[in-house]
């Protein structure tokens, strides 16, 4: 089984490749890099999209948390909706006047150098957690199904994966990822789909009772609105999934550096709404996945794990057949190339933008600092998966937006405060405001559950934000400055 694992990373890895030579034969400066020169088709772009959304976390995370909260996870993705058209008209709007690289620059022009850099600063820190904790769970994958079965330390498998990416990103970065990650999405989504069709085949399902059995099933049940006390409580849910959206999305240089690749504004727009369109069918159908699997293990018999990551991966290796271990292992791999390479170019793009402010260089000199950074990233992307392993998260998802409602939180506090007032503030103080918003935020979580046995969900992002525009408020100048 394992050689044929590795003989289908082979092919896909010698496809995007490929993709990588043509799309970087002509152009591999820091422009294309960075901005793709800003020459995307913007279908193009918001397939890709979906590929860096949907990572091998969706794909393994989604169907398996099925069994606990049902499909009430919907809700976000309802959310999610809502909060991509907030951001095709109200952000992208104001990236694109601005003629940005970075959205952070806006927070330097908005507010000054330590806001910006500050911002800069905790986007650095939230993708690298987020991204090498997608990674992790395919790597975790991928060494139980072959390497720890030759005796290959995890360590040197994560080495290799990251290896594989750097490879194809190196030249021509967003250039060269808007390509290969339609390829990705193509190949995730229709993994999902044909092991779907092979689950129903061995229940004996055609479409129609397939569809009927999982509206009949009672982990179907999508809304909840009596209770709220409870995370899945449909206006926790919502509320949360629009915000995790506007801040994982419209104020993450990952996402919005495909979006600044069109050629112009209504590109953008019409990528983002698009996108944001396909979200919901696409995470019903790995949703419909899990019950299905659900239903698999009940008629067979299978014990359910007590780790809920390891639904799909389990079956897809012992019950389900070599058709289904195929179609599984192209879908993961397609899932975690397509969200780490991205992520690994938005990286390394905001270093030298933001904190390192190559623009100031030469462009032969910028350009070898580009190429240094990028394999620093790699190697903090290696170190922060081998940190990972250490905790063991039961659902590596639920782990990151979790994590990403405290480290995302100051950048919504600080965007927001910037965009809907006109007050100006003392520069300087930025990092500290930011640096205590989160740790409030987290007394304020223990204190509610202590004193009220009110379990905070991913709502803390709001909190945070608040607490962040808060103090920002506390910080003012008497002087007012114009909104850009």
């Amino acid at each position: 089984m394992g050689i044929y694992i590795l003989i289908i990373i082979a092919i896909y890895f010698g496809a995007l490749l490929l993709i990588s030579y043509f799309v970087s034969k002509k152009n591999s400066d820091n422009e294309a890099f960075f901005l793709g020169n800003r020459q995307s088709p913007w279908f193009i772009v918001a397939i890709a999209m979906v590929g860096t959304s949907i990572s091998g976390v969706t794909f393994v995370s989604v169907p398996g948390m099925v069994g606990k909260f049902d499909m009430t996870y919907m809700q976000m993705v309802f959310g999610f909706v809502a909060g991509y058209f907030v951001i095709a008209y109200l952000l992208l709007p104001l990236y694109y006047r601005l003629s940005l690289t970075t959205i952070y620059g806006y927070l330097d022009q908005r507010f000054g150098l330590y806001s910006y850099k500050t911002g800069a600063s905790f986007f650095i820190l939230s993708k690298i957690i987020g991204a090498a904790a997608r990674l992790y769970l395919v790597a975790m994958i991928l060494q139980t199904l072959v390497f720890s079965q030759w005796g290959i330390p995890f360590w040197v498998t994560v080495t290799g994966i990251i290896l594989l990416i750097w490879g194809y990103t190196f030249r021509s970065g967003i250039k060269t990822i808007i390509w290969t990650d339609t390829l990705q999405t193509s190949s995730l989504i229709l993994g999902a789909i044909l092991i779907i069709w092979q689950v129903a085949v061995k229940m004996d399902m055609n479409f129609p009772e397939m569809v009927q059995t999982i509206a009949d099933n009672e982990h179907s049940r999508i809304f909840v609105f009596d209770d709220w006390g409870s995370r899945q409580n449909f206006f926790k849910q919502f509320l949360s999934g629009m915000f995790i959206t506007i801040v994982m999305t419209g104020l993450d240089q990952d996402m919005m550096q495909k979006n600044l690749t069109c050629k112009n504004l209504k590109d953008a727009q019409k990528n983002m709404v698009t996108y944001g369109f396909s979200f919901a069918p696409i995470n019903l159908l790995f949703l419909s996945l899990g019950i299905l699997l659900l239903l698999f293990m009940s008629r067979y018999n299978i014990s359910i794990p007590e780790n809920s990551d390891q639904i799909l991966p389990m079956l897809a290796t012992e019950y389900l057949g070599f058709p289904v271990l195929v179609f599984f292992t192209i879908g993961i791999i397609a899932a975690a190339f397509s969200s780490a390479d991205s992520a690994l170019t938005a990286l390394t793009t905001s270093v030298c933008v933001d904190i390192l402010n190559i623009k100031r260089e030469d462009a032969v000199k910028a350009k070898k600092t580009r190429k240094r950074v990028h394999i620093v990233v790699s190697f903090a992307f290696l170190l922060v998966i081998l940190l990972i392993n250490t905790i063991q998260q039961e659902n590596v998802l639920d782990t990151i937006y979790k994590v990403a409602s405290y480290t995302y939180g100051p950048l919504l506090g600080l965007f927001f405060f910037g965009l809907f007032t006109k007050i100006n503030i003392r520069d300087r103080m930025v990092p500290f405001i930011c640096m205590l918003a989160p740790v409030l935020s987290y007394v304020l979580e223990y204190a509610l559950f202590k004193i009220y046995d009110y379990r905070v969900g991913y709502e803390i992002l709001l909190f945070n934000g608040l607490l962040t525009a808060f103090g920002l408020l506390c910080i003012s100048n008497k002087k007012n400055s114009k909104p850009l």
